[in-house]
């Protein structure tokens, strides 16, 4: 009888372990809902207010204008006895046409910028994507130069050839 007692006792203390993990579930599930719910205000918020508060807008559209230099072949810096050769067509992406009309004005200055530049590269600086975007943005930052006050948005690369 003892021994019956004594089950009983520990059968009603399971349900109740069994019980309370299900009540802490469901607070998690609550708390965690509302915290969410919280956030996402937040968030949506931090977006209004930085858009202005306006309904999304249809964004305009940006035109470019796009001008070809002349293809260049150079001979790379090398160290080895045998020459190395980088031919390049570039394409440049700007605003509008004012911008074509200064690259066409000051075009003898800008191919002589990237005629010294690109006969001071080896090899090796042209490899993977990195060297690529060195030599974007330092023929970027050199065309801007020669035509300042006008500014190109891009150099695009055709071709990259190094023989």
């Amino acid at each position: 009888m003892a021994e019956a007692a004594l089950a009983d006792d520990l059968a009603e203390e399971g349900e109740g372990k069994e019980k309370a993990p299900a009540k802490s579930k469901k607070k998690f599930f609550i708390y965690g809902g509302g915290g969410l719910g919280v956030l996402l205000l937040i968030v949506g918020s931090y977006f209004m207010f930085f858009s202005g508060g306006k309904p999304a807008e249809k964004q305009e559209v940006v035109k470019s204008v796009y001008f070809d230099l002349p293809e260049m072949t150079v001979n790379l810096s090398a160290t080895s006895e045998r020459p190395q050769y980088l031919r390049v067509k570039i394409t440049l992406e700007m605003a509008d046409s004012k911008v074509q009309d200064a690259v066409k004005t000051a075009m003898p200055r800008v191919i002589d910028a990237f005629q010294v530049h690109l006969r001071e590269l080896r090899a090796v600086d042209l490899e993977g994507s990195a060297g690529l975007y060195r030599l974007r943005e330092e023929l970027m930052r050199r065309i801007n130069v020669a035509i300042a006050p006008s500014k190109i948005r891009a150099v695009l690369f055709k071709e990259v050839v190094v023989q």
